[in-house]
C-alpha cells in the first residue's frame, strides 16, 4: 500500500506533526491508517520542525516532544504532518491522554523536507507552517530533558524505538504518569 502527499486537506481539519509512534512503521500508526480510510486523516508529507525542541525517550522507550524551543542539546526534529478532521482529533487526544495529562497538544512551526535523488534531504524553501504537535505535558516535560542528559534526537526511529513497550505489555499497576514520575525520579543507568 502507498503513500501519496495531498494536495488539499480534509475540510475543517487540523494539522497534526507525529514525531513517534504514529509515524510510518510504528507501533500507533495503525490509527492513523484507521483514519486515513474513513477520511479523518491524509498525509501531508515528512517535516522538520523550524526550532530546535528535545526529542527524548521517556519509560518504555515512548517518544516524547518537549515544548522547549532552543534547549541545548536539542535538535530540529523530522516526523510526518496529516491533516485530520475533528473526529479524527478526538480519537487522537484519547490516544495521547490529552484530558490526563500525559501530553499537551501545542502550535509547532514545521517546514517540508524532500528527499533528492542523491538521498540528500532538503528544506527551506520558505513554505514554513503552523501545525500542532503533542508534547509531554509541561507537569514533567523539564524533568524528562534533565532524565535524558538534557540531550535529544532528532528523528525518533528503529534505532530509538529498540526496546519500545506497547501500551497492552505495561504493568498496569500503576498509571502512565506514575511511571513517568517513577522514570523521571530514578538514576540514569546509562
Amino acid at each position: 500500500m502507498g503513500f501519496q502527499i495531498a494536495e488539499n486537506k480534509p475540510a475543517t481539519s487540523t494539522l497534526i506533526f507525529t514525531y513517534g509512534t504514529l509515524k510510518r512503521g510504528f507501533s500507533n500508526h495503525g490509527l492513523l491508517q484507521d483514519l486515513m480510510r474513513t477520511g479523518d486523516a491524509v498525509f501531508r508529507g515528512t517535516y522538520r520542525t523550524i526550532d530546535n525542541y528535545p526529542l527524548v525517550c521517556g519509560p518504555y522507550r515512548v517518544p516524547f516532544l518537549l515544548n522547549l524551543p532552543g534547549a541545548s542539546g536539542s535538535n530540529r526534529v523530522t516526523g510526518e504532518l496529516y491533516a485530520v478532521t475533528a473526529r479524527g482529533l478526538s480519537r487522537l487526544d484519547e490516544l495521547e491522554g490529552t484530558t490526563r495529562c500525559h501530553y499537551e497538544r501545542l502550535p509547532i512551526m514545521l517546514e517540508p523536507i524532500t528527499a533528492t535523488d542523491d538521498g540528500e534531504e532538503y528544506g527551506g524553501d520558505g513554505k514554513a507552517c503552523a501545525a500542532e504537535a503533542y508534547y509531554a505535558h509541561r507537569s514533567y516535560a523539564v524533568e524528562m530533558w534533565k532524565r535524558n542528559g538534557k540531550r535529544g534526537y532528532g528523528v525518533y526511529g528503529e534505532k530509538e524505538a529498540k526496546g519500545y513497550v506497547k501500551r497492552k505489555d505495561r504493568p498496569q499497576n500503576l498509571s502512565f504518569l506514575d511511571q513517568i514520575h517513577v522514570f523521571v525520579s530514578s538514576i540514569d543507568s546509562n
